[in-house]
């Protein structure tokens, strides 16, 4: 099993499965609201802040900092 490590860690251009979602309830039901749910799939667009990742190879979202923090990925090739 891979580390899960925060989505704001992942490299530009790289893939990952999202692990975790840590936070208050409100705030873990508005990342899945968003598509963030553990067993997604995203892609890191762009690093920094604001950051920019595909969900599932259909939309993208944007994050500032903090929020990153609450999404814990499995790096790695997910198609």
């Amino acid at each position: 099993m891979a580390v899960l490590i925060p989505l704001g860690l992942l490299p530009a251009g790289q893939h990952a499965e999202i692990g975790q979602l840590i936070g208050r309830r409100d705030e873990v039901h508005r990342l899945e609201e968003l598509g963030l749910r553990t067993g997604s799939r995203i892609e890191m667009v762009q690093r920094g802040s604001p950051c920019i990742v595909r969900v599932n190879g259909d939309h993208k979202l944007c994050f500032r900092n903090g929020e990153m923090l609450n999404v814990l990925v499995r790096p790695g090739d997910v198609p």
